[in-house]
């Protein structure tokens, strides 16, 4: 059976790769150092204590609650992540903003519950002005939190979470962010607690999902690394093809997600030879 747990060496090794890859990416361009989107998750964690260990008293971590819907568990974890590693930091609810876009909201005519709907991915939005706000004021860059399965599975929201200058952790499946999150000493009710984006109250990646992150990290490496077609990914990790199916279809739906915008190409134009510049020429 297939097993993407990492070696202790490999942790140890892809740890300090990703240190040293912080550092040396914000020194290339002079920049003052980074800003991480702390929000007391398993990601976001292990991405500011990275971080921490990069650059030192040069990141900012940015703690982003939804006072009411964010539970109180991550925002207490969050804090103690920056109290117990020494982050400069600041705690900036956002309430105030959601509320703005919800009562300026056009689409009048729409339900309640469509409007909702809607504003779900404004929060990761407004949290990534804010993080964008505080690098552009300090010359800083924003230090992206997502990791490869959900990078993968386009679990996050374009130009919101997804938003980042560079992504230290998005070559790591779920499995392996655990393992590296224990490595470097984040605490064991962080890294054990089910992980939420806090959309809602009482939301879990997991039963969204409807899977696993363990089912769909399998699912993945061999879709993803091994190259299986559906019907021999089902064969080889014995699970029905419907469950393999699902997770392919989230990855080729999401594939916008990966890539930037799709320019319309008129350069080729200038091949023909009969084409000429519609300019008058001085």
């Amino acid at each position: 059976m297939i097993d993407i747990h990492l070696s202790k060496k490999e942790v140890s090794l892809y740890t300090n790769i990703i240190i040293n890859s912080i550092k040396t990416r914000i020194d290339k361009i002079k920049a003052k150092g980074g800003v991480v989107a702390l929000s007391g998750g398993i990601d976001s964690s292990l991405v500011a204590v990275l971080a921490k260990k990069a650059l030192g008293d040069r990141v900012l971590a940015l703690i982003m609650p939804e006072e009411g819907v964010s539970p109180d568990t991550d925002t207490n974890h969050a804090k103690e992540i920056v109290r117990r590693f020494n982050i400069p930091h600041r705690e900036i609810p956002i309430n105030g903003a959601i509320d703005w876009f919800f009562n300026i909201f056009p689409e009048k005519e729409l339900s309640k519950r469509e409007v909702k709907l809607a504003l779900l991915n404004v929060k990761p939005k407004i949290r990534m002005i804010i993080n964008y706000l505080y690098a552009n004021l300090e010359n800083r860059i924003v230090i992206g939190t997502t990791n490869k399965t959900e990078l993968l599975l386009g679990y996050g929201t374009k130009y919101g979470d997804l938003a980042a200058d560079i992504y230290p952790i998005a070559d790591l499946y779920k499995t392996q962010v655990w393992q590296l999150a224990e490595f470097v000493g984040i605490p064991t009710e962080i890294v054990k607690k089910k992980p939420t984006a806090g959309l809602w109250k009482g939301q879990t990646d997991e039963e969204e999902l409807g899977h696993t992150y363990e089912e769909i990290d399998k699912i993945l490496y061999t879709l993803v690394e091994m190259e299986f077609s559906v019907k021999e990914a089902s064969e080889y990790l014995g699970m029905p093809a419907s469950v393999i199916e699902d997770i392919f279809k989230r990855v080729k739906l999401s594939e916008h997600k990966r890539k930037t915008p799709t320019i319309t190409r008129l350069s080729r134009m200038c091949l023909d030879k009969d084409w000429r510049y519609p300019v008058e020429r001085y």
